[in-house]
């Protein structure tokens, strides 16, 4: 079985159908990146895939197994979908290390520290995450979502508001997890992301996914 499969899968809001018996599935150790316009469904696809959302109809494997089914999902998980959610009036360092304690594989505080340094934030800086500009806080948002080294990691336009060096740093940093072994998934709108990260391309467009192989 893959290690992610949607098949015949359908989601409607309002009565408009964003997934129509959508169907395709991901390999464990891929990166999978998902392109198409605004509104397209893959933001859709990646809340189904984590659990946010459930099908209208349909199934859908994560890790190799329907978590629907026995509702629950999967452990070893990193997410980022829209903005990521944080305790506005703590610092980003307590933020991460509340979520890292809550986490079934926790690190050490100074892995935490190589991460933040790493990606431009400081990990004594005791300004609230609310005074965050939009790049910090997106930086601290891919932080949480791989600091404890995910199988699985689903990224809904990680690279939003960085500038250049930051989504560099970012890219090398996937590019890094991945060859230990983390399965990707991404979307995004800029198309050195897909192009110069992902193993295979997927296009969402009218209901439906289909493979990009130009």
């Amino acid at each position: 079985m893959s290690y992610i499969l949607f098949r015949d899968v359908c989601k409607s809001f309002g009565g408009e159908a964003v997934l129509d018996y959508t169907s395709f599935s991901v390999e464990k150790g891929e990166i999978c990146g998902f392109t198409g316009r605004n509104g397209s469904g893959k933001t859709v696809i990646f809340k189904l895939l984590t659990g946010l959302l459930l099908p209208d109809s349909g199934t859908v494997i994560c890790c190799g197994e329907n978590y629907a089914e026995k509702h629950r999902f999967a452990e070893s998980m990193g997410v980022m979908i829209e903005t990521a959610g944080f305790i506005p009036h703590y610092n980003g360092m307590k933020n991460l290390q509340i979520l890292n304690s809550m986490s079934a594989n926790p690190v050490p505080r100074n892995e935490i520290c190589q991460l933040m340094e790493r990606l431009g934030l400081d990990p004594k800086n005791q300004k609230p995450v609310k005074s965050y500009s939009l790049g910090m806080r997106q930086k601290l948002g891919i932080i949480q979502a791989v600091m404890n080294k995910p199988e699985l990691l689903v990224l809904d336009e990680p690279m939003n508001s960085l500038d250049s060096g930051a989504a560099e740093e970012v890219r090398k940093l996937l590019a890094e997890l991945n060859g230990k072994g983390t399965t990707i998934l991404i979307a995004s709108h800029i198309p050195e992301d897909i192009d110069s990260l992902c193993t295979r391309k997927l296009r969402v467009e009218n209901g439906k996914v289909s493979e990009v192989t130009e």
